[in-house]
């Protein structure tokens, strides 16, 4: 018993004693260096219809080199190139969008009375001492609408005038009433 005791202790010495150096070190490691690789795909929406490919490849040393291409809502395919590298992403176009579509005829002219519009207002807005301000004029029917509600109004009004007075002579009449009522009850 004293042997196991003896061996217990040891073993314990030992393991104290162990070198332990190796999980007290930073663990973190210098990445490795960049690999070369390549690759390239095609896919689609749906089973055999490809609408889009993607192809690059790296050359290990932080330069990559690559190409896309897609169906744009036009069904035109657009590509572009790309390089990225220490200075950036470096994307070409190759295959440029059209230009705008040209105006009709109609549509120039209706551009040129446009701008011609515009020039004239424009002009005019520069200089405002040169604006004569506008009174709107009435025509036939306006006038005769407003003298139709002049008429209406003077009869509405002499009516209201009327029932006013009317109004306030029953109101007389009610407190003259009330007046006489309460002097024969207090005569009583």
């Amino acid at each position: 018993m004293a042997c196991d005791k003896l061996l217990l202790l040891l073993a314990a010495i030992a393991l104290v004693s162990a070198d332990v150096s190796h999980i007290l070190e930073d663990p973190s490691t210098e990445p490795p260096p960049p690999l070369p690789y390549s690759f390239s795909y095609t896919a689609g929406r749906y089973p055999g219809h490809a609408d889009r490919q993607h192809s690059e490849v790296s050359d290990g040393s932080g330069v990559v080199k690559g190409s896309f291409s897609y169906v744009d809502p036009r069904q035109k395919i657009r590509t572009v190139d790309y390089v990225a590298d220490r200075e950036g992403f470096h994307p070409v176009l190759s295959d440029v969008p059209p230009e705008h579509p040209t105006d009709s005829e109609s549509v120039a002219l209706a551009k040129d009375r446009h701008f011609q519009l515009y020039a004239r207002i424009a002009e005019e807005h520069a200089h405002p001492e040169n604006i004569v301000p506008s009174v709107p004029r009435q025509t036939e029917a306006v006038a005769a609408a407003a003298a139709k509600h002049a008429q209406l109004f003077r009869v509405i009004a002499e009516q209201h005038a009327r029932i006013a007075a009317e109004r306030e002579a029953l109101q007389r009449e009610e407190e003259e009433r009330q007046h006489l009522q309460e002097l024969q009850e207090i005569g009583h």
